[in-house]
């Protein structure tokens, strides 16, 4: 039988290597299709043919990264363990579950691309635009939000990355559906906390 003191040391590794995966998949998924689909093209043309694996890759991707975006989330709240914030878990856990839903809506949308060759009303490209740019990274902003809150109630956050994590949340929230590539701040903070969390783990333990 596992040893709780080190099951609760194995958690921020757990966290931390979770996020590391989810930024890194989810921002080579957003870097392949706004290289292959830019919005600032036209609703119906079509992906170039030499493109259109960049879409294929993309959509293979995007479930891996919410899985691994579900795991950074219970590592987090494992290692919050019974001091954590009702109301911040309670937000966190539901924006959480909207982003990875809305993430994948966005990329069901994104692949129906891939069969719109020949249609005139290019449904999928502003949809999936849509869902991930004006929900989706609202989405994202809260669990920043969120996080940030909960890691600085806690003392597990320095101030200058609880300052960070609000300046995103904020960035992700106004700018969302205004500003191109703007979503990738996402995963760079999550990378960033990740990063954070796996060095604390590793004093922690040494």
């Amino acid at each position: 039988m596992d040893d709780p003191t080190s099951t609760r040391l194995r958690t921020p590794r757990a966290a931390g290597t979770a996020g590391v995966m989810f930024a890194v998949l989810v921002a080579a998924a957003i870097v392949l299709m706004r290289t292959a689909i830019p919005s600032g093209s036209p609703a119906d043309a079509a992906v170039p043919p030499d493109r259109r694996w960049a879409v294929r890759l993309a959509l293979e991707i995007v479930p891996f990264a919410g899985i691994f975006f579900l795991w950074f989330m219970g590592a987090l709240r494992e290692h919050a363990g019974a001091v954590e914030d009702r109301f911040f878990a309670t937000v966190f856990l539901g924006s959480g579950f909207i982003f990875v839903a809305t993430l994948f809506v966005s990329a069901a949308a994104a692949g129906t691309v891939l069969s719109e060759a020949g249609s005139p009303s290019g449904f999928g490209r502003p949809f999936a635009y849509t869902v991930l740019s004006t929900y989706a990274m609202r989405m994202a902003a809260v669990v920043v939000f969120s996080t940030s809150a909960i890691g600085r109630r806690l003392r597990v956050f320095p101030r200058p990355l609880a300052l960070i994590g609000f300046a995103t949340g904020l960035a992700l929230l106004v700018l969302g559906s205004g500003v191109p590539w703007v979503e990738i701040v996402f995963p760079v903070w999550v990378l960033v906390v990740s990063l954070h969390i796996l060095r604390a783990g590793l004093h922690r333990t040494s």
